[in-house]
């Protein structure tokens, strides 16, 4: 135990020092932005502060969820970025054919189109930053550009879009439109211009654009090549230790009842209750919410015909829906939390229920608090910079305003002290148990104390920075430390009904954690490679995102494990369907969050597939599959010890089982997979702006693709309505109990 906790400490401090020190090099080679954009003989195009204020502006109305930015956000709108870098590519092409020929680019023999994208690239691609007066010196050509699209987005942005699901009057305010199209212009300038004293743009080159020469780098293409070996050395590394070191667990030391029974329930435990109701309730809302808001990728402004979009836009929607994700599962891992606290120590802690009423009081103020400022603040109902302390800070999975941030902040460190005041005593016996709580303990403060990455920008950071603190939430915080928490918890609740050694569990556990961390950490990087970033960062992303694949490829012994467990005992049929979603975990872990997630992990595939729909099967695989069934899972757990000799409705459970899982793998073969994969090939052979294009998405392949999609959505409903029957029975209702058979163990 002593070299795994040394390991396990090794890795931690050195993935950090190496997470900590990239983070240096992208602060300071961070894209620069000019105070103004002038033309050569003086004229202005760009004022002072625009592009910062023009960032505000496009966070104000969503941000993230609408269209997307350096290939991140949502899906139907158009990346902002590609759009504008290619429709100023096409305006300066035509400027250029019309001064030097008279003729139209399009007219052109092929050797003098050649020469004209030649041009092209060289005014593109030429540096013009002046770092003394701070400013960029534009070609009379890009100015030109710019007013042609100011104009085209004021009529996006006013009118609104069916094909892009943006509403009417979305933003209609000139000074502000203004500013908003020269963000687009500076976030295009920063895809396009080379970095000083290299030949490769700020973001690596990306977005693919073909007309000047914006083609996956060198360093995209060997660091994929390195990942690929990374991976195939650590998953032999890992099958060669399994080998020698994995042995069958034997369930010899299994109790003939379940220790559950006959234990009461301490007030804090039964306070949980409202937790569990609160996480299907919001479950079955994000549900709605993600039907609506795929329906609107269809229909644009409709819903079947009414039109909601009028006082329910997609960008509310969609924010909704992710946001509720995050919520509901968040709050079935802390009400797990808190639930089996009491079982940790022995004993009710004073005021343990007071503190879970409390927490329970400030979590409802932030997701109905935050909820309603995200659509005062789409629906312009909110003035001056009130969007950004209560309204849409407009990146993706961290868009509720500031105050409501920091209030869940707030509430993480209160679960935090609630989770410790209950480890702590048990620590402090000394028996078996004290690695794995330990190990608790330290899952429990990541989660809390690894939000607060979302506090280190402001209103006026640059995008560059806000993305690099931003996945260490998203990515840290989900994918890192509950990670750890899920593992912990999951070996901790297998080892209160005594059907592995406490001592054991906590050996697993560590060695898991330290498997986990040792890619997951670093593996953060693989979000930032065009970000704003250096190369340095695509080398450690690429390479360690890799090595977070490991793991998952031999998530069947975990698995197979679950399987032997409950059928270690006769009364062990009580718990099937809890650890049957332990399995579907295991079974997520490796598909959605490992098979694709490596799909689109390696640099060479996230230039070309970035904020396609490939994206979005890795994100429902790998948030809802994994820490969404996880969620569940607890929440059954939780239940089913509450009530340990209750009849469960079998079928009920069985069914929405199923039905969950079945949806979801529909939703992604059917829809989601084959318009990404279409989309990729696009983006290979015409560029990344039109993969993202209304004249590529409107395509009847891709309309038939998108109704699929209605299929799984079906499904998926179906089951989960029918799990939150199941839940709702248990909660609200008394039911049936009796005697559950001892005896021998299941024969599998």
């Amino acid at each position: 135990m002593k070299r795994l906790w040394l390991i396990f400490g090794l890795i931690f401090a050195l993935s950090f020092a190496v997470l900590l020190w990239v983070g240096t090099e992208i602060f300071r080679e961070a894209p620069p932005i000019p105070g103004t954009v002038v033309t050569a003989d003086g004229r202005v195009v760009i004022g002072e502060g625009d592009i910062s204020n023009g960032q505000n502006v496009w966070q104000a109305m969503g941000g993230m969820q609408v269209g997307s930015i350096w290939g991140h956000g949502s899906y139907v709108a158009p990346d902002w970025t590609a759009d504008y870098l290619h429709r100023e590519s096409e305006s300066v092409l035509k400027q250029l054919s019309n001064k030097e020929f008279g003729q139209e680019y399009a007219t052109l023999d092929s050797e003098r189109q050649a020469a004209m994208r030649q041009r092209l690239t060289d005014i593109m691609r030429r540096n013009t930053y002046e770092p003394t007066s701070n400013r960029i010196v534009l070609d009379p050509f890009r100015a030109q550009a710019f007013e042609e699209n100011l104009k085209y987005y004021t009529g996006i942005f006013s009118n609104g879009s069916k094909e892009y699901a943006i509403q009417k009057d979305a933003q209609t305010d000139p000074v502000r439109l203004r500013q908003m199209t020269s963000f687009f212009f500076w976030t295009a300038w920063a895809s396009a211009a080379d970095r000083p004293g290299n030949t490769i743009s700020y973001t690596s080159n990306f977005p693919s654009e073909p007309l000047i020469g914006n083609t996956p780098t060198s360093s995209t293409i060997v660091w994929t090549g390195v990942s690929v070996i990374a991976l195939i050395a650590g998953i032999g590394g890992m099958i060669w230790f399994f080998v020698g070191t994995w042995k069958k667990e034997s369930f010899d030391g299994a109790p003939d009842n379940d220790p559950l029974i006959g234990g009461a329930l301490t007030p804090s435990q039964k306070a949980t209750v409202k937790y569990f109701l609160i996480v299907t309730l919001l479950f079955l809302l994000q549900i709605v919410m993600g039907v609506i808001t795929a329906h609107y990728g269809v229909e644009g402004h409709g819903f079947y015909g009414i039109p909601l979009a009028d006082w329910l836009p997609y960008v509310v929607t969609r924010t909704w829906h992710v946001q509720l994700g995050i919520f509901w599962i968040a709050t079935a891992w802390l009400a797990a939390g808190l639930f089996i606290g009491p079982i940790i120590c022995g004993y009710e802690p004073k005021y343990q229920k007071l503190g879970v009423d409390a927490l329970f009081g400030a979590l409802l103020v932030v997701v109905l608090g935050s909820m309603a400022g995200q659509w005062m603040s789409v629906m312009h109902k909110l003035s001056g910079d009130a969007w950004f302390w209560f309204g849409h800070q407009g990146y993706e999975y961290v868009d509720l305003g500031r105050v409501w941030q920091a209030a869940l902040f707030v509430g993480l460190l209160l679960w935090l002290f609630l989770i410790l005041r209950t480890a702590f005593p048990a620590f402090k016996q000394n028996d078996n148990r004290k690695s794995l709580i330990l190990l608790y303990m330290i899952s429990t403060a990541g989660i809390a104390m690894f939000y607060a990455p979302g506090l280190f920008w402001g209103m006026k950071s640059h995008i560059s920075v806000v993305e690099y603190w931003r996945w260490w939430v998203v990515h840290l915080w989900v994918e890192g430390f509950f990670e750890v928490f899920a593992t912990v918890v999951i070996a901790f609740l297998f080892a209160r009904l005594g059907v592995i050694n406490p001592e054991s569990a906590a050996r697993a556990s560590l060695l898991t954690g330290a498997i986990y961390l040792s890619g997951g950490i670093i593996g953060t990087l693989h979000h930032l490679y065009f970000a704003g970033t250096p190369t340095v960062a695509l080398a450690f992303g690429a390479v360690f995102s890799a090595l977070e694949i490991v793991p998952l490829t031999l998530v069947g012994f975990e698995a197979w494990e679950n399987i032997h467990r409950s059928r270690a005992r006769n009364w062990l049929v009580q718990y099937k369907w809890v650890i049957w979603f332990f399995i579907a975990v295991a079974f997520w872990n490796l598909v959605g969050a490992g098979i694709f997630g490596f799909m689109i992990n390696p640099p060479i595939a996230l230039y070309y597939m970035q904020g396609l729909n490939t994206t979005a099967v890795h994100g429902h695989g790998a948030l809802y599959g994994v820490y969404g069934t996880l969620g569940l899972a607890l929440t059954l757990f939780c239940l089913r010890a509450m009530d340990p000799e209750r009849i469960w409705n079998e079928k009920l459970i069985k069914f929405a089982f199923w039905a969950i899982n079945a949806g979801l793998l529909m939703m992604m073969v059917l829809s989601l997979l084959p318009i990404g994969l279409m989309q990729t090939v696009e983006s290979v052979s015409h560029g990344y702006w039109s993969a993202r294009s209304a004249e590529f998405m409107q395509t009847d392949v891709m309309q038939f693709f998108r109704w699929m999609r209605v299929l799984g959505d079906t499904v998926f409903a179906i089951g989960a309505f029918a799990f939150v029957w199941f839940a709702l029975g248990l909660i609200l209702s008394k039911g049936k109990k009796e005697a559950i058979p001892a005896g021998e163990p299941v024969e599998a």
